[in-house]
């Protein structure tokens, strides 16, 4: 069932136009993220369409919780009583809780994949382990397009749990927590600044400690969360000025329309790899890491420097209407007001970046980290 995963993952037949793979968008050398800078990807049946979101990475999916409005920890975490609000969920919204069901999005949407069971169920009949996916789904599998299709998203669904290739916890910082290795006074600041309460507070959101049972850290409680992110204006939806993603309550999520509560928030990702990525936040609308802290830094203090200033006004949270703002984090950093100092400095960003670093899998001893070798995958 892997191997079938790992050949139909690679496999641009499955798709509408024929040349859109899954590791077009989820390259094994960028952790399974885009390798390209464009904010969002392009695809659809003559592959020059666009979506609205950037494609996150599929690395260390493995531990989200099934989306609940009400996240409870489990007794071994800690104490049930707590309530972490909305959690959970395999993309930005949170809207589908199985792999099979997350691969099922690309494959049938108009601007990704753009195909159908039925394409789906020739191209696999036609491509080379058409028998090795009848040995694993039976002789008549084909005489269905719709169990060929299901069959197709399990497969893929397995291989996307290869612990190996999806979940190594081969970084830096998991040599560091294991004592193998050690972190440089840069790095080892900017893990101080990361997990400081009153700078970064970045560990509040992306937890940096290893779980009660020794597990290794996911960098993520897998929250939905609204930070007011600027509107892209690069992505074509946003040419329409009433046009709003708003996660979690729509358009692409339809089970919480109408739910003022989760309007604007999108699901808090892994930062693992991060450094891999070329593009962040759910719109894309940022280009590197610099900038994203800048921006968690700055939010409230400088806001012209992200948001529209129109007739000498900022246009705050421009890509949120107005009525949902009661739904955005004001916790540390986004406590400050304009003219206050921001939540961290350049030099203090600088070594933050430093340690987001050290999360990228691949490390070896000697301080390299190499190249994983996920381009095998295809050849597998």
């Amino acid at each position: 069932m892997t191997a079938l995963g790992k050949q139909l993952f690679f496999d641009a037949s499955l798709s509408g136009s024929g040349k859109l793979a899954c590791a077009s968008c989820h390259s094994p050398d960028h952790a399974f993220s885009p390798a390209n800078a464009l904010p969002v990807q392009l695809g659809g049946s003559d592959m020059h369409r666009t979506g609205m979101r950037a494609a996150p990475t599929l690395k260390y999916l493995q531990s989200v919780p099934a989306f609940a409005e009400h996240y409870h920890e489990s007794d071994d975490e800690g104490d049930e009583s707590v309530d972490a609000g909305p959690t959970g969920g395999l993309t930005w919204d949170g809207r589908v809780d199985r792999g099979a069901d997350q691969a099922r999005i690309p494959l049938l949407s108009s601007f990704e994949m753009g195909s159908t069971p039925a394409r789906v169920t020739a191209a696999v009949k036609a491509a080379p382990y058409a028998d090795a996916f009848r040995a694993a789904f039976g002789a008549r599998i084909f005489d269905s397009d719709e169990a060929t299709f299901k069959a197709v998203l399990q497969a893929l669904e397995t291989f996307e749990q290869a612990p190996g290739i999806f979940y190594p916890y081969t970084s830096k910082y998991d040599a560091f927590l294991a004592g193998k290795a050690q972190l440089t006074q840069a790095e080892l600041h900017g893990l101080q600044l990361f997990n400081d309460e009153t700078k970064g507070n970045c560990a509040s959101c992306h937890i940096s400690q290893r779980t009660r049972d020794g597990a290794p850290p996911q960098f993520s409680d897998f929250g939905l969360i609204a930070i007011g992110v600027p509107r892209n204006r690069a992505l074509p939806v946003n040419r329409d000025p009433h046009f709003y993603d708003l996660g979690a309550c729509g358009p692409e999520r339809t089970d919480l329309k109408g739910r003022a509560e989760f309007c604007g928030l999108f699901r808090t990702p892994t930062l693992r790899n991060v450094a891999l990525k070329k593009r962040f936040f759910h719109n894309g609308i940022y280009d590197s890491l610099e900038l994203v802290l800048r921006f968690y830094a700055e939010r409230d203090t400088h806001p012209e420097k992200f948001y529209p200033v129109v007739n000498g006004r900022v246009r705050k949270f421009d890509d949120l209407p107005r009525r949902y703002w009661d739904n955005l984090n004001t916790e540390p950093p986004f406590d400050r007001k304009p003219g206050d100092k921001p939540a961290l400095d350049e030099a203090e960003i600088k070594d933050v970046v430093a340690f987001l670093n050290t999360l990228t899998d691949g490390y070896e001893a000697g301080g390299k980290v190499v190249a994983e070798k996920t381009k095998a995958v295809a050849a597998n």
